[in-house]
């Protein structure tokens, strides 16, 4: 792994990084350190139970500064979430466990920084902001395709998908 400042941990292991956050979010309160501790997460990854063991845990602990961002493409490794396992109603369970939720467009940069806002500004619970995205979007060959999850164009897809970015961007 590369060093990113800010960045302290990238989990290779699906759902390690919940409880890893939490970890931090529990050193820092003790330590007297009112910074948030911030963690991405995909929604293939919390499938895991792990990731619900967390989130029961940082409510009891009251965790108030543990933020998580969900990117919810529906896509993960090599398949559709829903092929793996239907989560169902995603909002109401971190709910259920005691969380602030707000679902936000993660592709409109307004709807971004309110979630970002609330997020920050939320400190008496853990707080999660559940990003509605589409994997590779404004690329129409990449778009919601479970091949490109982890799989980089060749390069004639490259400059494909960069006039294609460049058409959106302008």
């Amino acid at each position: 792994m590369k060093w990113c400042p800010g960045v302290d941990f990238s989990a290779g292991s699906l759902g390690m990084g919940l409880s890893f956050g939490m970890g931090c979010a529990i050193a820092g309160r003790l330590s007297g350190s009112e910074r948030n501790i911030f963690v991405m997460l995909g929604d293939g990854e919390i499938q895991e139970g792990s990731i619900w063991e967390a989130a029961m845990a940082a409510k009891h602990h009251e965790l108030g500064n543990l933020k998580v961002i969900l990117d919810r493409n529906r896509i993960q490794n090599d398949d559709f979430c829903v092929t793996q396992m239907r989560m169902f109603d995603i909002p109401a369970k971190w709910e259920s466990f005691g969380w602030d939720v707000m679902e936000i467009d993660g592709h409109n940069m307004d709807d971004v920084v309110r979630g970002l806002d609330f997020l920050v500004n939320n400190n008496d619970n853990p707080a999660i902001l559940i990003a509605n995205t589409i994997k590779g979007k404004g690329v129409s060959f990449m778009e919601d395709n479970p091949a490109f999850h982890g799989a980089a164009p060749n390069d004639e897809q490259f400059k494909l998908a960069m006039n294609e970015l460049g058409e959106v961007m302008s």
